[in-house]
């Protein structure tokens, strides 16, 4: 595409020359993914989909949440019985043999010398009373792999948002690439009047050289929003998990209809304090650091636990006199272990959970404070959106009928080429500032459902 100027000079020539290059870069661009195929048309749940499906950061999220309830299964197993074998060589040092004279002359011999010495044992344990320390921190576990899990979910609705965000800015930019188009199409069609007038002397050359300019700002426009374009549909690929040069096409349309949102209450406030899982994390996790610290506080408990174990060894040390054979033996008891004394560590383990409990309240209290003003500021851009929609809607209204009027008036030779590119240049700002202002319905939308909590 070139840009043909009235009466040039080397400046136009050069500034026709330089748009003339990125439209064909634009167009040789854009050839390679005509070529690859027809374009994915998206809606905007698709894109929330496939997002939720390829996204690194959720699938970081979920292996945090299945860490820790890994962990939360090793506290749950730590009450429960253990069995274990073992087994062993040693290899000692010969010793004199040692026995007891018989009364027939022969000697029975009480400590041999077995130089080999084999060991094998089946062990079971079983904590009998640990002080509540067990169930404490299998409690705790849980209560954290609930938090993750309240983090995955937040993690799924920043992500929501973030989607929604890059699919309106596509959605806005391309509508801009429309708006831009027509208007370029009118200044075309003005320049052809313009030019017919000046053939015939009807007007003066600096009219067509004021309108060939404006018709060279809308088209470098134009160009900045095709750029614009393409930079949210490539952020839209990336958080979608698609090929950065993939074809993309948005398909739901601004103009569709948006309810307003409800009216700012308690009642509001509340469900988004219920819904929001950050907050519901917090208080899991206040429950976490609570059960912990009585955990720390069963280490001055003292603890119980059954014992047994089977020995299968060659020679076998419990059984007298040793002989060089296999022998079996086995063992049942209770062991009792207290710490009488620790250096304050159960101390200082109880006042780390405490202040990890107090940190977790004072947060859970900032967020609410910061939950509920949220929530009163995204009513409020919602509200003012939808105002500044009506009010965008009826500039491009006048604009529009004022354009007509005053390109009568120019056609009758009643009004001059410069009234008419006032006239366009208010119609394209009305209607740009129109799409800006339906992005902005969406993205206020988007905003509340986050701030409230809904999925």
């Amino acid at each position: 595409m070139t840009v043909r100027l009235h009466h040039p000079s080397p400046a136009r020539h050069g500034l026709a020359a330089v748009l003339a290059i990125t439209l064909a870069a634009g167009a040789a661009q854009a050839q390679p993914a005509d070529s690859a195929g027809a374009a994915l048309r998206l809606t905007l749940s698709d894109a929330v989909t496939r997002a939720v499906e390829t996204s690194h950061r959720l699938a970081e999220a979920r292996a945090r949440q299945q860490g820790a309830e890994a962990t939360a299964r090793v506290r749950q197993a730590a009450d429960q019985p253990t069995v274990t074998a073992s087994g062993g060589y040693t290899r000692t040092n010969h010793v004199d043999v040692f026995g007891i004279p018989q009364p027939d002359g022969s000697l029975r011999v009480v400590y041999p010398d077995i130089p080999d010495n084999y060991r094998t044992r089946v062990e079971a344990q079983w904590p009998i009373y640990t002080g509540g320390r067990a169930d404490a921190l299998e409690r705790a576990a849980r209560a954290e792999a609930g938090a993750t899990e309240q983090d995955l979910r937040a993690a799924r609705a920043d992500l929501r948002l973030e989607v929604v965000r890059a699919y309106w800015a596509l959605v806005t930019a391309t509508e801009a690439v429309r708006v831009l188009e027509e208007a370029l199409a009118r200044a075309d069609a003005h320049l052809r009047d313009v030019r017919s007038q000046f053939d015939v002397g009807l007007v003066p050359p600096n009219d067509v050289l004021s309108v060939e300019a404006q018709r060279s700002r809308e088209e470098m426009q134009l160009i900045e929003a095709r750029n614009q374009r393409e930079s949210s549909a490539t952020d839209l690929r990336r958080l979608t998990g698609l090929a950065l040069d993939a074809p993309l096409v948005a398909v739901e349309n601004l103009e569709a209809p948006s309810a307003a949102p409800a009216a700012v209450n308690a009642a509001l406030i509340g469900e988004a304090l219920n819904a929001r899982p950050e907050r519901q994390a917090l208080e899991l996790r206040i429950d976490g650091a609570a059960d912990r610290t009585r955990a720390a506080a069963a280490g001055r408990l003292p603890a119980v636990a059954f014992i047994g174990g089977v020995d299968y060894a060659n020679p076998n040390a419990r059984i007298f006199p040793r002989d060089d054979t296999w022998r079996r033996s086995w063992d049942v008891g209770v062991n009792v272990s207290w710490a009488l004394w620790d250096a304050g560590r159960t101390k200082a383990e109880m006042a780390e959970a405490a202040a990890a409990q107090t940190a977790a309240r004072e947060r859970l209290a900032e967020f609410d404070s910061l939950a509920s003003a949220e929530v009163r500021q995204r009513s409020l851009d919602l509200d003012s959106s939808h105002a500044v929609v009506r009010a965008s809607a009826d500039a491009v209204r006048s604009a529009t009928e004022a354009r007509r009027v005053v390109t009568e008036r120019f056609n009758v030779g009643v009004a001059t080429s410069t009234d008419v590119l006032d006239a366009q240049l208010a119609l394209l700002q009305a209607e740009l500032d129109r799409t800006r202002a339906l992005a902005g319905v969406r993205l206020a939308e988007a905003r509340l459902e986050r701030a409230l909590g809904r999925p």
